[in-house]
Parts: C-alpha cells; structure tokens; sequence
C-alpha cells in the first residue's frame, strides 16, 4: 500500500498542532506557578497596587507592554520568561480582590469556588474546541468588539460608580473570555497558531479574567465575621 506525499504533509501537520496544543497546555500550567506567588506577595506584604480610574489605566499601560514584549521574543526562550513574569505581574494584580475576598469569613472558600468553577469552564470549553466540527472562527471579530465594548464600560464605571454596570461588566466579562477559550483552544486545533507562547498568552488571559470576574461575583455572597 502507497501512501503519498498529501498523506505525509498532513500527518505532519496534525503532528505540529498537537505538539503546540501539549506543549500550550505545559506552559499554561507552568504559568499559574508566578500568578499564585504573585498573588501571594501581593497580599502577605499588602502591596499598594493603584486602584480606581489611574490603577485602571496604569494596568492596561503595564499589561500592553509586557504583551508587547512577549510577541517581540516569542521565537526564542527569552519569550518564555517574558511570558512567566508577566503572569507574577498579573498575580501581584490580584492583590486588592483577593485581600476584600479573604476578609469575609469564608474568604478562602470563595476563592477555591472561583478556581474550580474557572477550571471546570476552561476543561469543558476546551474540550469541545477540540472536538467540536463547528467553525468558532467568525466570532474573533465579535469578541475582541465585545473585549473593547468592555473596556470602556470598566473605564466608565470607575468614573459613575454604578454596582449594576458593574455587575453587568462582570457576568458579560465571563461570557465573553468563555467564548473566546472556544476561539482560541480551536485556532490551535486547526493550525491557526503555531507558536505556543503566543497561544499560551491567549489562553492565560482568557483564564485569569474568567477567574478575576467569577471571584468578583462569589464576593457578593461573602459572608462577614
């Protein structure tokens, strides 16, 4: 029996995007180690992370440049510590939420609530990119509209105060990052990114804001001592 060289080139192919995926998976998992040591510092010693309109703006400043840099040396090993501390970065970020969280009595439990309920929606959203014959690819364009929409809303917010918008903000935050797992998870599945510290940044990102914003939620029902 004759395999021919179509046979080759797509078994080739389906090899590299199954090695992007694992190895993905490897150094999102990896990236969680400098989040939790982050976020650990940050509250130990109460870090002064800048909240409000400013912190907001500072943030997007910081996180654009560290994106910035790790699109810059994504071909090389040095994007993959670019990529480390930015997530330790991000977990120092967590600071104030975590520190309102672990105020209430069942603190701690809220927050094993917010990472289960994160890893359960990233296992089941994943798995059905992987799987799934339907094409996510339409919704990048509506998604990154939404990611803007969202933006601008949290501006707002930050000016007027509103618990409602914030709310809304919240809930929208978590459909949105959801959705893009979907989008993102399958763009690796059929080839649409093959850089692996590339892809692993869009997953972290949809992650931690599913996390963020679930917490944020879970906090409403905390329960004071």
């Amino acid at each position: 029996m004759s395999i021919s060289l179509q046979d080759y080139t797509l078994a080739g192919s389906q090899e590299v995007r199954h090695r992007v995926l694992r190895n993905t998976y490897w150094l999102l998992a990896l990236s969680m180690i400098p989040t939790v040591l982050g976020a650990v510092i940050g509250v130990m010693f109460q870090l002064p992370v800048p909240r409000g309109f400013l912190g907001f703006g500072l943030f997007l400043a910081l996180a654009w440049a560290f994106i910035w840099g790790i699109e810059k040396t994504k071909h090389s090993a040095m994007g993959v510590v670019v990529l480390l501390g930015f997530t330790f970065f991000m977990g120092i970020w967590l600071t104030p939420l975590l520190t309102r969280t672990l105020g209430f009595s069942n603190g701690g439990t809220l927050i094993m609530m917010a990472f289960g309920g994160t890893a359960s929606i990233f296992a089941v959203l994943a798995s059905i990119a992987t799987v799934t014959k339907r094409d996510f690819s339409m919704m990048g364009k509506w998604l990154f509209a939404g990611v803007m929409v969202l933006i601008v809303a949290s501006l707002a917010n930050y000016l007027f105060q509103m618990p409602a918008l914030w709310l809304a903000i919240s809930v929208i935050a978590i459909a949105i990052f959801s959705a893009y797992i979907l989008y993102d998870v399958q763009r690796i599945v059929n080839g649409g990114e093959t850089n692996y510290i590339s892809a692993t940044l869009a997953l972290y990102l949809d992650v931690y804001f599913i996390f963020q914003h679930l917490l944020a939620l879970l906090g409403l029902g905390g329960e004071r001592e």
